[in-house]
């Protein structure tokens, strides 16, 4: 057993072509149309026209902004990028107003005014506290601006909010979506290619020499399946390593838990594999049966879109019967939903059963043929 498996990893070294298309094809599908999740804040140019603005409370409130981010420069800078249409608006702050520098109006400069408007009122309303104490000299009303600046960063109390949902409501998050979909996807291919040689090598005959030698038969499935499965559970780690530490996708802290539950899914894949190898009988059957199993897989199975969205009880009733489905609802539980992992057994339990069912029923017809 360990030889034969030691032969299929030589051939993978010497040979990894559909490998590296598969997983290359995951990922840019997920890139391209799923994007990478991560949010980036606008620049927005600003200069000053009056001294110290950027050091004080207008300043500080629009560097805390989340939105945008303002970038200080030299007046002609700022124009510069205006020109060039390197930004779409620019800012001019003066000690008590503001000027909007845009060269098309849009919605986002509407709510760049309102958040400009926002730290000059926050700035009034601390003079208005300042005026009203008593404070005689310049360096009182500095060290009263101070205080209340640490009093705003550090409250004496904080708000909690939290928001809830229907049962019947779902979330929805384009890149986890295209992630998970893709990679659950293109991994069939993969799975599925490094399955077909035991239909090669039993039609040609190399099983039978095989069997002839010290090895027996039960060895020889297993160093196949073995072989399939870690190739298959290769590529979801690398496609899901690409996007944790290359891309930052975050995966909502649930990375670890979403390799761990793949290896249920990768299980029941590579027994499908093997039923699909059982009922072809050459290998073009199999070219052709692959493609339209894997892309109805997908379609059915909420690989390609949210499965919520789907009205057709005909086509729900089918994706019972689907890996894919349990496949998406597993880590989509586990990321989206964050579900511990008490609520993922169902999902778990059926993909387990599934791989089960299928590699009986696989190898039993594949031993009854004689193939």
């Amino acid at each position: 057993m360990i030889g034969i498996f030691q032969t299929k990893i030589r051939m993978f070294i010497r040979s990894p072509w559909v490998f590296v298309m598969m997983t290359a094809m995951s990922i840019g599908f997920a890139l391209i149309i799923g994007g990478t999740g991560a949010y980036t804040a606008i620049t927005i140019p600003v200069y000053s026209a009056s001294e110290g603005i950027q050091n004080s409370v207008i300043g500080d409130i629009l560097e805390d902004s989340d939105v945008y981010t303002f970038e200080w420069l030299s007046e002609k800078e700022v124009l510069n990028r205006l020109s060039n249409n390197k930004a779409e608006a620019g800012v001019a702050l003066h000690e008590d107003d503001f000027q909007l520098i845009v060269g098309v109006e849009t919605p986002t400069s509407k709510i760049i005014e309102q958040t400009i408007e926002g730290a000059y009122a926050k700035k009034a309303q601390f003079e208005q506290i300042v005026d009203a104490s008593d404070a005689a000299t310049v360096a009182e009303r500095e060290a009263i601006l101070d205080e209340l600046q640490v009093s705003i960063e550090s409250p004496v109390f904080t708000i909690e909010s939290s928001s809830f949902r229907g049962t019947d409501a779902f979330i929805y998050d384009n890149t986890f979506q295209t992630l998970f979909g893709f990679t659950l996807f293109f991994v069939i291919y993969t799975i599925a290619y490094n399955v077909l040689p035991i239909l090669v090598e039993k039609k040609e005959g190399i099983w039978d020499r095989v069997i002839l030698s010290p090895v027996k038969k039960w060895e020889m499935y297993i160093a196949n399946l073995l072989y399939s499965f870690l190739v298959g559970y290769l590529q979801i780690v690398i496609i899901f390593s690409v996007f944790r530490y290359i891309v930052g996708v975050d995966f909502q802290g649930r990375f670890i838990e979403t390799l761990l539950l793949m290896s249920v899914y990768v299980f029941a894949i590579v027994s499908l594999s093997i039923l699909l190898t059982a009922i072809v009988k050459t290998v073009a059957q199999f070219n052709a049966i692959l493609p339209i199993v894997a892309v109805s897989s997908a379609m059915i199975g909420g690989a390609y879109w949210p499965i919520e969205i789907v009205e057709s009880q005909f086509l729900l009733t089918l994706s019972k019967v689907n890996p894919i489905t349990y496949g998406m609802e597993m880590l989509n539980g586990a990321v989206v939903y964050q579900y511990p992992l008490q609520e993922l057994l169902f999902p778990i339990s059926i993909l387990f059963l599934m791989g089960v069912v299928f590699m009986g029923v696989g190898i039993h017809l594949m031993e009854r043929r004689h193939i």
